[in-house]
């Protein structure tokens, strides 16, 4: 994602890259084992295929996820988490966690997914690079 941040808080930072009603979603796919096109199309949102192949493009933009050729003719793809992206999982966790508390209806996220951890490879450590944070005086 090359254009320049509306701001320097975390917040807004992040939203820039994932605050569209899709990528979580997509993101949480990927966390459930889907890594070819068509598995993202069998979700129950029913993402559109246009929407999906924008937002594919701009998570592997923005460093979330490779992509990988499993067929060459026709050429297809099969997406994987980046160590940044997989540093989405506690997010994911807590967003269901809230759903679940606050909003009636919600289904129970497996648990499987709930008990996963997020890896916290040296990679994934130096890819945050924490930075100290900037209060008002």
């Amino acid at each position: 994602m090359s254009r320049e941040p509306r701001s320097g808080c975390p917040i807004t930072t992040t939203l820039d890259i994932v605050g569209d009603r899709w990528t979580l979603v997509v993101l949480r796919d990927l966390f459930f084992g889907k890594k070819r096109f068509s598995q993202f199309l069998s979700s129950p949102e029913k993402i559109a295929t246009n929407v999906l192949t924008d937002r594919l493009s701009l998570m592997e933009q923005a460093g979330l996820v490779t992509k990988a050729p499993y067929q060459l003719r026709p050429k297809r793809f099969e997406y994987s988490l980046t160590p940044k992206g997989e540093g989405f999982l506690p997010v994911l966790q807590e967003m269901c966690r809230w759903g679940n508390c606050f909003v009636p209806d919600t289904w129970t996220p497996p648990k499987n997914f709930m008990r996963l951890k997020a890896p916290l490879s040296a990679e994934t450590l130096s890819a945050g690079k924490p930075k100290a944070i900037k209060t008002r005086a």
